[in-house]
């Protein structure tokens, strides 16, 4: 069983998308056919990210997810797989939402989305990559009824 855990750490009453998260991740997990997993799923504001970003990538600016993956380090092999922890700005979700036209609820889940498959390994560093990776994304979020 994949096991989702999602946290607000924003002032801002968003249970709304923390059900909606919660069920699409666990949908993906399903459709990759991953078993026995828990990641986390952090909102935050752009002032966190933004700290976040700095402090791990060395990235002084807002952006709008980050993933921290802790299979990419790990040498041993658990019962149930720690995928790690998905940071999502809410502020820059709502900002992108806007500049895209599309709902602040598609904005998040694809967010979410995208941090998952980072968490499994996936990357956007080489075109073949993204090429790749977009794909799974926009077929989960298709199949799971979030269109643009």
């Amino acid at each position: 069983m994949n096991k989702v855990c999602v946290f607000n750490e924003t002032k801002e009453d968003l249970r709304t998308y923390e059900k909606e998260v919660k069920k699409l991740l666990v949908y993906a997990l399903k459709k990759e056919q991953v078993k026995k997993s828990e990641c986390n799923v952090i909102f935050v504001d752009n002032e966190r990210i933004q700290e976040i970003n700095r402090t791990y990538r060395k990235i002084d600016r807002v952006t709008d997810v980050i993933s921290f993956a802790l299979e990419d380090n790990l040498e041993i092999t658990l019962e149930v797989r720690i995928l790690g922890d998905i940071y999502i700005s809410i502020d820059r979700a709502r900002e992108q939402a806007s500049s895209y036209g599309h709902s602040l609820q598609r904005e998040i889940c694809f967010l979410a989305v995208h941090g998952l498959y980072h968490l499994l390994g996936y990357n956007h560093e080489k075109k073949e990559e993204e090429k790749i990776m977009f794909q799974k994304q926009e077929e989960v979020l298709a199949a799971y009824g979030i269109v643009r």
